[in-house]
């Protein structure tokens, strides 16, 4: 069976991919928390799974490539930095970065993806996402992700369109802009709606979930995915064959 280490095993993700191994066939390698040593674990593992925090991305990266060990990034909130050292890993290893390993998350993704290249500049596009009171980035990574697949349905990166919250006298929207509101409170697993807003017609993507069950067991499956695969950099639309 395939064995998977779990970096950030004490944080909410890592305690329900812990529970999940099992059900999928996998087996626990080992996990670790801050001050623990990644590179032990990854001599260790099959496949590691990161859900730990931005800072740490280098060294669980460092330690993944030292194992040649494929690693699958859940961390959200990672900025540009951060992003070319997954490449840079990619070089070595198999890595899976995304913003959210939900399967169904995965498919919503690549529906906006055609409704943005289809529907066109004219509809204008609005996401809107929700989490519990304690989640500490925002907008929440699944939000961008889903960004970041509208605006390759227009061609362009999402820096160059999004909008994050409006305050003030914010004056008229621009077109082809892709505006993100975040909403924060109570035990929210995760709402997200994407709003395509055309000239008198409206279409709503939307997803929510309904337990945390369904992050652990999507990052269960993409890590046996990506387990054995040559080194480069993968997405979860290619763990579902899309």
């Amino acid at each position: 069976m395939t064995a998977i280490g779990i970096l950030g095993s004490a944080g909410r993700m890592g305690r329900a991919i812990a529970d999940a191994l099992a059900s999928h066939g996998a087996t626990l390698a080992g996990g670790i928390d801050a001050g623990g040593d990644p590179a032990a674990l990854s001599a260790t593992a099959d496949v590691l799974v990161d859900f730990t925090v931005p800072g740490a991305l280098a060294a669980n990266l460092a330690a993944a490539r030292a194992g040649g060990t494929p690693i699958l990034v859940g961390t959200t909130g990672l900025g540009a930095a951060h992003h070319a050292l997954i490449e840079d890993a990619a070089h070595d290893i198999a890595v899976l970065q995304t913003g959210n390993t939900s399967l169904g998350i995965t498919l919503l993704a690549r529906l906006v993806r055609e409704a943005a290249e289809r529907l066109g500049p004219a509809w204008d596009i609005e996401i809107v996402e929700m989490h519990h009171r304690a989640k500490v980035d925002a907008p929440s990574g699944t939000a961008l992700l889903l960004g970041e697949a509208a605006a390759a349905g227009r061609g362009t990166e999402l820096g160059d369109l999004s909008v994050i919250g409006r305050a003030g006298l914010s004056g008229d929207r621009a077109e082809g802009t892709i505006g993100i509101a975040s909403l924060r409170g109570g035990s929210v697993a995760g709402d997200h709606q994407v709003i395509f807003a055309g000239p008198g017609e409206r279409i709503e993507l939307g997803h929510r979930a309904e337990d945390r069950a369904i992050f652990a067991n999507g990052a269960v499956t993409a890590a046996l995915w990506l387990a054995g695969r040559a080194p480069r950099r993968y997405s979860m639309a290619e763990v579902l064959g899309l």
